[in-house]
């Protein structure tokens, strides 16, 4: 991430920066205040813990006692003062929604809990965030919290959950099978493109994790949190950081997908680009010492954006974007000639990837009309799915109902500019790893003619993978999750970006997001790359998962917590290489069960 010009946490007003304007953000705060600041933290999740029921009524039972002992021990009035406001302040944002009743239960905790032992955090890990579509509970109890409050806030999360707990990767002896899981999550794919799913993660252990975003979260879950939360990701892989260009034609560098975003733990974002980056290194025949210090580059500058962001105000901080052309500046001097040049083709090609490119790509002119081609399995043009006796006219006339109820969901002028479009063919498309066996389309529209095209994508949005630890997103429909998701995370998103629900082939009800099939978006070629490449790379997705936490969590916590030391990115760094290891574990289980005949892989496709 470069130098940090210039924004703010989303659905935040009324904090009290303003009258703390002469007071400094990373403030060393005075040390009464301390306890129930941390006892907020630790009682949030506390409150509703994914372990088994008997582990919560001993967390409970556990926590009592310790609540007691924090409460006398805050003998400065200032500290029950803070406890107290800070608790009613959230009883009264949870009370306020009726659709915030496990918020409201964090309130009533936060009075009384404290926070436990490192020993127990893997009790309350991925736990309770409450109602996963809302931070609107924590974050206004942060709008009320001075910045020395909220410094000592993240200090108090540390002295509850160590910055070195997140170095262990411990998994149960009842660790679910991460085949089993697959298998589960394939059961609501289309059947004949889900052997295409598992033929490219074994592609190699790599691809293995790219596709495997639901065990690992089944393991973030029983990983120590701090209890701070922010709208994560979800599968932040390093392959998930990319190029785009914004709506002012600024070629971005950010987070570009958000299947899985939820309001959750922001260390899990970090964990799962720590461990994507080890992996890749190793995939790419690194030896040790280099992956570790990819990784440490990636969660360094995390912790340093992070920091640096905390100092900001909120405007300036909501501002702040990855621009690609600020960013070979600030590494021109780190590459050397051949690296500069690769950057430069990387830039051609991402302003080279449009719509008049896909459309030269994936169409031919039939009958006098452009029509997309079919290329079975992996492009498949609609009418090939219907049924031979269906009407084409009364297929496009329900289509272009639908395209109406999508604009609905824009912003007023961009309703007007696809209104200037009109439908004109469409088909079923694979698209990477994950997200096979989704139903995704692509809708091909024209402008003012056949040299004025638009290309659509619109993917399947099912339930996170983080909804079963998490919870329940507050967005019914699930491609509403995802654009909210991604408007809240990205500096700069998709003119054309929305969501639609319809019924699908199979009769059944589905949610879809939509967006730009291509609008300059590219990855770059890890694999292609030397140690020292991937190492930059590494750091500029690190300071841009930063950035894009910033928006929506209390930075200004999360920076305490990090604090200016190491301790954090070397944890991370441990994680990482254990986590790898039960990768590769997971990647030859899948390969045993397509050697067995348990599943079916259909591979180089």
């Amino acid at each position: 991430m470069p130098p940090v010009q210039a924004g703010g946490p989303a659905r935040r007003t009324g904090r009290q920066t303003a009258r703390q304007s002469g007071r400094r953000a990373e403030s060393e705060p005075k040390a009464e205040p301390v306890t129930r600041p941390a006892a907020r933290s630790a009682a949030r999740p506390a409150a509703r813990s994914a372990a088994p029921p008997a582990t919560k009524t001993a967390s409970r039972a556990a926590a009592k006692p310790a609540a007691g002992t924090a409460a006398a021990s805050a003998a400065k009035p200032a500290a029950e003062t803070t406890a107290k406001s800070a608790a009613r302040t959230t009883a009264r944002s949870a009370a306020g929604s009726a659709a915030r009743p496990s918020a409201d239960a964090a309130a009533r905790s936060a009075a009384t809990s404290a926070p436990r032992s490192p020993a127990r955090t893997t009790a309350r890990s991925a736990a309770s965030f409450g109602r996963a579509g809302h931070l609107g509970a924590a974050a206004a109890e942060a709008e009320r919290l001075s910045p020395a409050d909220r410094v000592a806030l993240g200090k108090a999360a540390r002295a509850a959950v160590p910055r070195s707990s997140h170095a262990v990767f411990d998994p149960p002896a009842d660790r679910p099978d991460p085949v089993a899981l697959l298998e589960e999550q394939g059961s609501s794919r289309v059947p004949e493109l889900v052997p295409i799913r598992y033929g490219r993660m074994l592609a190699s252990p790599f691809s293995y994790y790219r596709g495997a975003a639901l065990p690992m979260a089944a393991d973030l879950a029983t990983t120590p949190v701090s209890g701070l939360t922010v709208q994560v990701c979800g599968d932040a892989h390093l392959s998930n950081f990319g190029m785009y260009a914004s709506p002012e034609r600024k070629l971005l560098f950010d987070v570009n997908d958000f299947d899985e975003t939820l309001p959750g733990p922001w260390e899990w974002d970090v964990k799962r680009l720590g461990a994507s980056l080890e992996v890749a290194a190793r995939n790419n025949g690194f030896g040790r010492k280099d992956r570790r210090q990819i990784v440490l580059a990636a969660v360094g500058r995390y912790r340093s954006a992070m920091r640096q962001l905390a100092g900001m105000n909120n405007l300036d901080t909501w501002y702040v974007d990855v621009d690609v052309q600020e960013l070979q500046r600030e590494f021109a001097g780190q590459m050397n000639a051949r690296q500069r040049q690769a950057v430069e083709t990387a830039t051609a090609k991402a302003r080279a990837h449009d719509s008049k490119q896909a459309l030269a790509k994936l169409c031919t002119e039939q009958d006098g009309q452009l029509r997309i081609v079919a290329d079975p399995p992996l492009v498949v043009p609609i009418m090939d799915l219907l049924p031979e006796d269906l009407d084409r006219a009364g297929m496009e006339t329900e289509l272009h109902v639908l395209i109406g109820e999508y604009r609905r969901t824009l912003q007023s002028d961009r309703r007007v500019l696809l209104e200037q479009y009109d439908f004109t063919d469409m088909a079923r498309k694979v698209v990477g790893v994950g997200s096979v066996g989704t139903r995704c389309w692509i809708v091909l529209m024209l402008g003012r003619d056949e040299k004025d095209p638009l290309f659509l994508q619109v993917k399947e949005a099912q339930a996170s993978v983080l909804s079963p630890y998490l919870g329940a997103s507050e967005y019914a429909n699930q491609g509403e999750r995802v654009v909210a998701g991604q408007r809240l995370m990205q500096a700069a998103s998709d003119i054309f970006l929305g969501w639609q629900r319809t019924t699908g082939l199979d009769g059944e009800y589905r949610d879809f997001s939509v967006r730009q099939l291509r609008d300059w978006k590219f990855s770059f070629p890890i694999e292609v790359m030397a140690p020292e490449g991937v190492r930059m790379y590494a750091a500029v997705c690190g300071g841009t998962l930063a950035r894009a936490h910033s928006r929506s969590g209390d930075r200004i916590a999360i920076a305490a917590y990090l604090g200016n030391s190491s301790v954090f990115d070397n944890a991370i760094a441990d994680f990482a290489s254990a986590y790898a290891d039960q990768n590769e574990r997971d990647y030859n289980a899948l390969a045993k069960a397509a050697a067995s005949g348990r599943i079916t892989a259909e591979r180089g496709v």
